[in-house]
């Protein structure tokens, strides 16, 4: 397991490894792979073929105390310890160390170069908005595929290192950087031909920068045009977590004898952002939210959908975990990134959700129940989640709701 200290806690730069338990997850063949196993060299990246999968369709919730509207008023009105964090969101992806992590993530740093550089016809020529634009990377594999002008959009201090990335490079001509956020800048043009944004936190929708992308969507992108990515999709599964959940959950029922519950119920509240196992889930995977970024609204960001998931061994279930996929549907190469646990684990890891008490079930059981999740009201870019699942199985008749806070 990776314990995470977070002095920022809403920014993936300070989430810290201290303790790593077991080595790194084997890369896994998969139809989705983006990049060839075991390659060597960076250019040695050839995306497979994929399949894009269908349209899922998934359920909105119809249980009761899962109302969009409504369904935190408990949870906001419970008296449950919060800690409100300070907006230094920017501040945080200012240093290179933050840019290093997502740079040496070869799952992501990949699929989006091969998105974009295998996919010259649909970037030839045109113009290409980078939003959050880091180092300027994106911005530079698209001036590699032919881009006709690339505007590179940074409020973090990163961005003078761009122009000078972009410089060092001979894209000056090419690519501008503008310093500033996209809500405030002024393009030099009215309408761009593409979009293409790395926006994804935690949990997909943890830090809210999906809603810049949408703004930007709405005021700058031609009528035709594209987003990379185009599609994305939260998933959950069930794990078996019978010893870390003891380590980090059970620790507090005693502490050297002093029972610390009070922390334990604190401590069940905030998710917990980790590398799970494949070997650890126990029951299939089911979607619960797939958005189209290029139609969607932006209050598609808020949900509540039903799930349900079904054993596949006799086993305990101690979590949920969730995790996502975005598509680059668009040009000849389509390109799936996954940050499934089936798959190399990614800098953004698998979101875990602890449940009160383990569940014992056997294979064919049905867990099934409700996720609504919505902004937190205190601060925007962090979350606030509530959860439903019911079993009926040989050892449990139970409907539980928990509430998690993603901060």
């Amino acid at each position: 397991k990776i314990n995470l200290c977070s002095s920022v806690k809403m920014s993936k730069a300070f989430k810290k490894i201290y303790v790593q338990k077991g080595s790194e997850q084997e890369e896994q063949k998969t139809n989705d792979l983006q990049t060839t196993k075991n390659s060597k060299k960076q250019g040695d990246s050839s995306p497979k073929k994929i399949k894009i999968p269908e349209k899922y369709n998934i359920e909105p919730s119809d249980e009761k105390g899962f109302d969009i509207e409504t369904c935190m008023d408990d949870f906001r009105n419970s008296g449950q310890p919060y800690e409100k964090a300070e907006d230094s969101y920017f501040d945080c992806y200012s240093h290179f160390h933050i840019h290093e992590e997502m740079l040496k993530d070869r799952t992501r740093t990949l699929a989006y170069m091969n998105a974009i550089t295998k996919n010259p016809e649909i970037i030839k020529d045109k113009i290409v908005l980078d939003i959050g634009c880091g180092t300027g990377i994106l911005s530079i594999f698209a001036a590699r595929a032919g881009a006709k002008h690339v505007y590179a959009i940074e409020n973090a201090g990163i961005a003078n290192h761009a122009k000078k990335i972009v410089e060092e490079n001979g894209f000056k001509d090419k690519i501008t950087i503008i310093r500033g956020k996209a809500e405030e800048v002024t393009l030099p043009v009215d309408k761009v031909d593409i979009i293409v944004s790395e926006w994804m936190g935690y949990f997909l929708l943890y830090e809210c920068m999906l809603d810049t992308i949408l703004y930007a969507r709405d005021k700058w992108l031609a009528p035709d045009g594209i987003l990379m990515p185009d599609r994305a999709v939260i998933y959950i599964s069930a794990i078996e977590d019978e010893s870390y959940r003891a380590r980090k959950i059970g620790f507090w029922d005693d502490v050297y004898g002093v029972s610390m519950k009070p922390i334990k119920l604190w401590a069940l509240l905030e998710p917990l952002v980790d590398t799970v196992d494949r070997e650890q889930l126990n029951t299939n995977a089911c979607a619960v939210l797939d958005l189209d970024l290029k139609t969607m609204k932006p209050s598609e960001v808020e949900f509540a959908s039903q799930w349900e998931l079904t054993v596949n061994r006799k086993d305990k279930i101690h979590a949920l975990v969730a995790w996502f996929d975005v598509f680059f549907s668009n040009g000849n190469t389509p390109v799936r990134l996954t940050t499934s646990p089936m798959t190399k684990s990614t800098h953004w890891m698998h979101t875990v959700f602890y449940l009160n008490e383990g569940l014992e079930v056997q294979k064919d059981d049905k867990l099934k129940g409700s996720i609504a999740v919505k902004k937190s009201r205190e601060f925007e870019r962090e979350l606030e989640i509530k959860l439903s699942y019911a079993l009926k199985n040989k050892y449990h008749d139970t409907r539980q709701i928990q509430f998690y806070s993603l901060k």
